[in-house]
């Protein structure tokens, strides 16, 4: 059992809201939530394990009996574990106190609400009677919440959420392909957003299991718990990630929340505005592209006439999702979302929420890179629920379960497939040859590399948004697919001399 030291200090706090939060940053913690802060003495036991840095902190308030109620969540910045102290003292204020008014536990409790009542709008506008499938995952969320141990919550939370999903994506399936019915678009929004309410719901279930977030439930209090429920349901109805995304944690969530209260970020709109016009840049090229695409028919033209055609599709289809995650950080960040507080004098950095950069992604002369860079919060959602989880086969596990995920599509099979087994390519291939390259001839080799990556990534891309045989059949007749074809080979080589 490691020893324990701990350092206690007593400050007088003056001014209760910047004071405290100065304090405690300063110390390594990360204040998130304090529903009410009064005047008084306040003494801060910061207990830290031995040999572990400051960032294992973890704050224990001691009061004095003359200071009003209050809640205080901290997280520990190394392993994000987030502890909810309630503290109760006598009702009466301290002589010459006042309470903080704007950030009594009212105030939050108008802030969740506003942003759940907007989700549920939200929904209702774009989805219609479709919206019913987004409330009734919450409903249930809620009840396993409620009813289950938090050890086992997340193996029904899993399970019972991916099997709504599936019977969802069945029936898309079912009339798009059986009875060749039109699907209404508002069902593929519902659809969609209920993808993104499965990664908030299980992100939630898995902080339970490992004792990440604690929610202590009073069942002798109806308003204590739906006070403690109502964050949670906030969470998952977000209005600014119902449709868009990007993945939160439930821990940065009320981060944010308490930031936009206790310290408000600096004023987003310049920042909004620079990224529409990058928007607005990318659309001009996505353009440009559409007319190019427009223009030659892959299927009458040379073979390189044809590769260029698909690599410009690909393209296309690819600005799409930035544009779409350029669009959602605008919205996060106009509602105060996503800022990061530093040092005094810094720069404003508003990359807390955020799914990937253009020019990083596309600069990937891996596929591993491009794997980890795409859908950046979607990814580390899958290595964290599937990838760290499995013993055995954990890649060829997250994409099948990424295949799952998405719905099961003809061209999701073998595009996900097909990404899985190059970027399996990509890391024997890699460790095989780059150590035999000289140091000059590295930058060709990357170049080279590079090349490779964007072939194998627009035959993955084209097959899993054209999702039918139609992808499929353009990638045969224009010779790109026989990039990640080769890759596969030469991973089964590779395979083999090992195995020699």
């Amino acid at each position: 059992m490691a020893k324990r030291e701990t350092t206690t200090r007593t400050v007088m706090y003056h001014n209760p809201r910047a004071n405290l939060l100065k304090q405690l940053l300063q110390g390594g913690v990360s204040l998130l939530l304090c529903k009410q802060i009064t005047e008084g003495c306040l003494q801060v036991s910061c207990i830290r394990l031995a040999g572990q840095g400051n960032g294992s902190r973890r704050p224990v308030i001691r009061k004095p009996a003359s200071v009003r109620k209050h809640v205080i969540v901290s997280e520990c910045r190394r392993c994000s574990r987030v502890r909810y102290i309630n503290t109760t003292t006598n009702k009466t204020k301290p002589k010459g106190a006042t309470a903080s008014k704007g950030h009594t536990g009212e105030a939050f409790e108008v802030m969740y609400v506003f942003v759940c009542f907007g989700g549920c709008v939200l929904a209702v506008v774009t989805m219609g009677i479709y919206s019913s499938l987004l409330f009734t995952s919450t409903v249930v969320f809620i009840l396993l919440v409620c009813s289950v141990d938090p050890s086992c919550v997340h193996a029904w939370v899993f399970g019972i959420q991916m099997l709504w999903q599936t019977f969802w994506h069945l029936l898309i399936q079912y009339r798009e392909y059986y009875l060749h019915e039109p699907v209404s678009i508002r069902l593929f929004w519902a659809v969609s957003s209920l993808m993104l309410l499965t990664q908030r719901i299980t992100s939630v279930s898995m902080d339970l299991q490992e004792q990440r977030v604690r929610l202590t439930l009073n069942a002798s209090s109806k308003r204590r718990a739906c006070a403690t429920l109502l964050p949670l349901v906030s969470y998952i109805l977000n209005f600014t990630t119902l449709l868009g995304g990007p993945l939160c944690s439930y821990r940065r969530f009320v981060s944010f929340m308490a930031g936009i209260s206790l310290n408000p970020p600096p004023n987003p709109l310049g920042l909004v505005f620079l990224k529409l016009m990058q928007v607005l840049l990318l659309e001009l090229v996505r353009y440009c592209l559409v007319h190019f695409l427009n223009t030659y028919d892959p299927s009458n033209s040379i073979a390189l006439n044809g590769i260029l055609w698909v690599l410009g599709l690909a393209g296309t289809l690819r600005i799409q999702y930035y544009s779409h995650w350029r669009i959602s950080e605008c919205l996060n960040n106009a509602a105060g979302f996503g800022f990061w507080v530093h040092s005094p004098g810094d720069s404003p950095d508003w990359s807390g929420l955020c799914d990937g950069d253009f020019w990083t992604i596309e600069a990937s002369s891996r596929m591993s890179e491009f794997a980890r860079r795409w859908n950046a919060t979607t990814a580390s959602w899958l290595r964290r629920l599937v990838y760290k989880r499995c013993k055995r086969f954990p890649l060829f596990m997250t994409f099948s379960f990424s295949l799952w995920w998405h719905g099961c599509h003809l061209g999701h099979i073998v595009g996900i497939l097909t990404w899985a087994a190059t970027v399996k390519a990509d890391y024997h291939i890699h460790s095989y040859l780059y150590p035999k390259v000289s140091p000059r001839w590295r930058k060709i080799y990357t170049c080279l590399s590079w090349i490779n990556t964007q072939m194998c990534v627009a035959c993955i891309v084209t097959a899993v948004e054209l999702r039918n045989m139609s992808g499929l059949r353009l990638l045969s007749t224009t010779y790109i697919g026989l990039f990640p074809l080769f890759n596969i080979i030469l991973l089964f080589i590779l395979l083999k001399l090992n195995t020699v």
